[in-house]
């Protein structure tokens, strides 16, 4: 059977009612490469990114995306139609406010909203500005394997000392730091960004052993800085991960992304809830 390209998976269909649809394949699995894709999910990340992508030429927003918030209502299937259904809740010059439902059939899969607005001449203090380490003086690694989810053979990684899975980083700080970009190798832009910002396991599973079952309950991206090409060509951009939290059942996980200059694009947070 033929990979479905991430070119593919994003691409949507508008039919005559507004609503958008996208095909969801195995490829994009989040269970392990020794299981069938069926044995897992779209992972969060895609998700996320369609939410992105059809708000964006739904509503035909001309605005870049300042937030998006997706919450997983409930688990979605390969081999059927996702359909997204965007709304505009209120329009502006300065900011704009959308939503999206996510389903499948009569079943809520996802509901997102998300914030637009254009940027503005104004005082710039970026605290988050950080030179990441340069990419050629670490060791590529494909982050590839049996145990890696289906979706990863998508994104090229690049790890700063990692990858720490599996109790790596038990008796110290749970980070991961990493350069990623979609294999494609196309410039990053705001829908590619949301995909990235989920394609690595979660922190938690670099210090607890062996690694809890979890599903994502809520994410959320803040984009500080629209993505374009002139900052990210190739589509590289520079991320940590770090947990915050794991208790009574739930975590907490924030990610810091950065372009190849230290411009800082993008926060992230997501709340897990462990089976």
């Amino acid at each position: 059977m033929t990979e479905q390209t991430l070119e593919q998976a994003l691409h949507l269909t508008r039919a005559e009612d507004g609503v958008l649809t996208a095909d969801l394949t195995g490829d994009f699995s989040n269970g392990m490469q020794m299981n069938p894709p069926e044995k897992g999910s779209p992972f969060g990340g895609l998700v996320a990114a369609l939410a992105a992508k059809g708000m964006i030429d739904g509503l035909e927003t001309r605005s870049p995306l300042r937030t998006l918030t997706v919450q997983f209502a409930a688990v979605a299937r390969f081999g059927r139609p996702l359909e997204i259904r965007p709304k505009l809740l209120r329009g502006g010059r300065r900011v704009a406010y959308a939503s999206a439902e996510l389903g499948q059939a009569e079943r809520l899969t996802a509901h997102a909203i998300g914030t637009f607005g254009p940027d503005s001449e104004t005082t710039t203090i970026q605290p988050l500005r950080a030179r990441p380490p340069s990419r050629e003086s670490l060791k590529a690694d494909e982050f590839s394997g049996p145990r890696t989810p289906w979706f990863t053979r998508h994104v090229d990684y690049v790890y700063d000392g990692g990858p720490h899975i599996d109790g790596g980083n038990i008796g110290r700080e749970p980070v991961e730091r990493l350069w990623m970009r979609t294999r494609d190798g196309l410039p990053l832009d705001a829908v590619r960004l949301a995909f990235l910002l989920d394609a690595v396991y979660p922190p938690a599973w670099t210090v607890v052993t062996p690694v809890p079952p979890m599903t994502s309950v809520d994410l959320r991206y803040d984009f500080l800085t629209d993505p374009t090409p002139d900052l990210c060509p190739d589509g590289w951009a520079f991320f940590e991960f770090r947990m915050l939290d794991i208790d009574k059942g739930w975590s907490m996980d924030d990610c810091i992304a950065w372009a190849p200059d230290g411009t800082p694009l993008a926060l992230a947070r997501q709340r897990r809830k462990l089976l």
